[in-house]
């Protein structure tokens, strides 16, 4: 089961562990401080690659990706993780409104399609909907 290891007869239980690839370190922040005030653990990075050289995939339970990165794109990122088999859910944030853009991102796989700026009960809605078919 994932988020939980068994010792003899208790459980422990881990926090979900959600990480947030953003490049503005101040909207990153904020949705890392969002979602620690809901429970949830967080890891920041400020780009794919820093996700990918970083994050240590078996410890993180969902992502929260900016399309629009400096080197890599979110979707290059999702695309990436598909091809190691990963079945990590994935949640794309974007300040740009394109309905091309969006029809990509949905087709690459995700979970929901949030514009910034987004309500904060939007992204928690998005996690736990991602957490739940985790």
């Amino acid at each position: 089961m994932r988020g939980a290891a068994g010792k003899g007869n208790t459980l422990e239980f881990r926090p979900r562990r959600v990480a947030v690839v953003e490049d503005n370190p101040s909207m990153r922040k904020s949705i890392e401080r969002l979602l620690n005030a809901h429970g949830l653990t967080t890891e920041g990075y400020s780009s794919a690659e820093a996700f990918l050289n970083h994050a240590t995939a078996t410890e993180i339970d969902c992502i929260v990706i900016d399309i629009h990165l400096d080197g890599m794109s979110g979707i290059a990122l999702r695309h990436g993780l598909k091809t190691t088999h990963s079945t990590l859910p994935v949640i794309f944030i974007t300040a740009v409104d394109d309905d091309a853009l969006e029809a990509e991102a949905r087709g690459a796989g995700c979970v929901a399609y949030l514009h910034k700026p987004f309500a904060a009960a939007s992204l928690i809605h998005a996690i736990d909907k991602a957490l739940a078919t985790d």
